[in-house]
């Protein structure tokens, strides 16, 4: 009977059961301690996402920039804990971090323009240079903005024409914006004919600008002689408006001008070429 129990197969069966038990005990123990580092992983993860969501509410980032930015710090913080979980395990990680590298060298060249596109619209979002509701000039189109989204941006233009614009140009070129400011200044400038009294052309545009609301008392409006030119004597005027109204000021000036340099018989010339002939001598 003891020569049974001891016998080769048995004892093969022994060790082979041993090393099974310790091997299932190993595994068991590495499964077991990886589901706690997710587990654990996953609550450090949902805290952060919290704790970013906050800051970007307290600092009024926009909707789209706000959703982005959550979900790429949580996709990002996901494929770290998997990678951290997979160390756990036993499984070796650095195939999987390069496999990440390589496939996020190959979308970026594959999406090089559209990356940056997605940089100039979180550059803007983030800094403002303009808002919804602006009117700007950029990339040779002027537009009221009607939408920044993430890649690009709307336009709607003063005959009711949509531009979109790639947010990349946008954040890198010349951009003008109109309604940045409070207020805006007026540029004009008139003619009268060379003969006519200057100081009563000056005195009836002030006068005129006096008479409009909508033109502001300070910084005070100018006026001057600007230059003398081919056919007629330049007046330059500047008046200060609310940002609001400086096409209907721009317009209703260039009317009222019009008609009253009329009444104080004050002329606007326009271009003429005086031309000399000369009589042919016998």
């Amino acid at each position: 009977m003891e020569e049974l129990l001891t016998s080769p197969s048995n004892v093969s069966l022994d060790v082979f059961l041993t090393k099974m038990i310790d091997l299932g005990i190993s595994v068991g123990s590495k499964i077991l301690l990886a589901i706690v580092v997710f587990l654990v992983g996953r609550w450090i993860v949902r805290r952060l996402n919290k704790l970013l969501a906050k800051i970007l509410e307290k600092r009024h980032v926009e909707a789209s920039l706000s959703t982005f930015v959550k979900s790429l710090v949580n996709i990002t913080l996901t494929l770290l804990l998997i990678i951290v979980v997979i160390g756990v395990l036993g499984i070796e990680t650095s195939s999987f971090i390069a496999l990440f590298a390589s496939a996020g060298v190959a979308i970026g060249m594959a999406l090089s323009g559209t990356l940056q596109n997605f940089a100039g619209g979180v550059m803007i979002l983030l800094f403002k240079p303009f808002k919804v509701g602006d009117t700007i000039e950029a990339q040779g189109q002027t537009g009221t903005v009607r939408e920044i989204q993430i890649f690009n941006t709307i336009l709607a233009t003063p005959d009711n024409k949509i531009i979109i614009i790639p947010n990349g140009g946008l954040s890198t070129g010349l951009m003008k914006n109109y309604s940045k400011e409070a207020t805006r200044r007026v540029d004009w400038e008139f003619g009268i004919a060379y003969g006519d009294d200057y100081t009563k052309a000056k005195a009836v545009i002030a006068r005129l600008l006096d008479a409009d609301g909508r033109v502001l008392k300070d910084p005070a409006y100018f006026i001057a002689l600007t230059s003398l030119g081919e056919s007629s004597v330049n007046i330059v005027v500047r008046a200060w408006v609310n940002a609001g109204d400086y096409w209907g000021v721009y317009f209703d000036m260039n009317e009222k001008v019009y008609k009253t340099f009329a009444e104080e018989n004050l002329n606007i010339p326009f271009p003429q070429l005086d031309v000399h002939l000369l009589g042919k001598t016998e």
